[in-house]
């Protein structure tokens, strides 16, 4: 039920702007950040445009521990080529098959992307990412983390590759119970793109260490994103782990994704 209630109040809060539209006719085509897989492609949000996230991330892992994420995110074109963002990850979290549910607020997150250069060519697309992580709420531990983000996107027709390298830092005592900075991972994904159905295909390999001296974990991702509307895209991805010793038997991400202008923010209004 408070999951229900978690998602119910998301989509609500589409209803209490007085927004216009963006131009989000292809807004499908953005990789964000775990939607649906763990790489984002190198391309902020446009100048003046809001997007509201509300995804749903569930993972089953070895011995039965289990966790639900609710990543609620708003991001925005502060300017061209860049954007900013505030993350809230309401969790919850079991260590096992009869374990309670511990719900709880997994942190507060601020980030920014700067795309530094437009895809050409000779080049790809190139932006670098900062994320800070505070930690606020029953389940983000007890330590703040800053993370740095490079990433790269290459195109070929229909055909997209997309590179993401990130690297933490901060004290790794006592990290989130979910949601937490990894201490450094690694991602490759190609997608294409289904003009007619407005849907993008996406396929990933990706390998993360949490904190120091644990296995590094390996997983493949698919995932699809479908343009619902002009300003409404869906998202669904499932991963599994590539390595025996660590990573999720199972992971499904669903989400739903909603691009607005607020009219009294562009340039020449009164």
């Amino acid at each position: 039920m408070f999951a229900l209630r978690t998602v119910a109040a998301a989509a609500g809060l589409w209803t209490c702007f007085s927004v216009s539209p963006a131009s989000a006719q292809i807004d499908y085509r953005n990789l964000d950040d775990d939607r649906p897989v763990t790489t984002e492609d190198a391309y902020p949000v446009e100048h003046h445009a809001f997007e509201l996230l509300a995804p749903y991330r569930f993972e089953r892992e070895q011995g039965g521990v289990r966790s639900h994420l609710f990543p609620l995110e708003v991001e925005y074109g502060v300017m061209d080529n860049t954007q900013i963002g505030i993350k809230a990850p309401i969790a919850g979290f079991d260590a096992g098959p009869t374990a309670d549910t511990d719900w709880g607020l997994a942190g507060l997150g601020a980030f920014a992307l700067y795309n530094f250069n437009t895809e050409s060519p000779t080049l790809p697309a190139l932006s670098i990412r900062a994320d800070l992580s505070l930690p606020v709420g029953s389940l983000a531990g007890n330590a703040a983390r800053f993370g740095l983000k490079a990433i790269a996107t290459r195109s070929w027709g229909l055909y997209r590759l997309h590179f993401n390298v990130l690297r933490s830092f901060g004290s790794e005592d006592d990290p989130p119970a979910v949601e937490g900075l990894a201490r450094s991972s690694y991602s490759l994904a190609v997608d294409r793109t289904l003009f007619r159905q407005s849907v993008l295909l996406v396929a990933e390999v990706s390998a993360a260490q949490v904190v120091r001296s644990t296995p590094t974990q390996v997983n493949a991702a698919l995932g699809a994103r479908y343009q619902w509307s002009p300003t409404l895209v869906l998202d669904l991805g499932v991963a599994r782990r590539l390595r025996q010793e660590t990573g999720p038997d199972f992971a499904l991400t669903v989400g739903l994704s909603h691009a607005f202008g607020l009219g009294w923010l562009r340039p020449g209004r009164p």
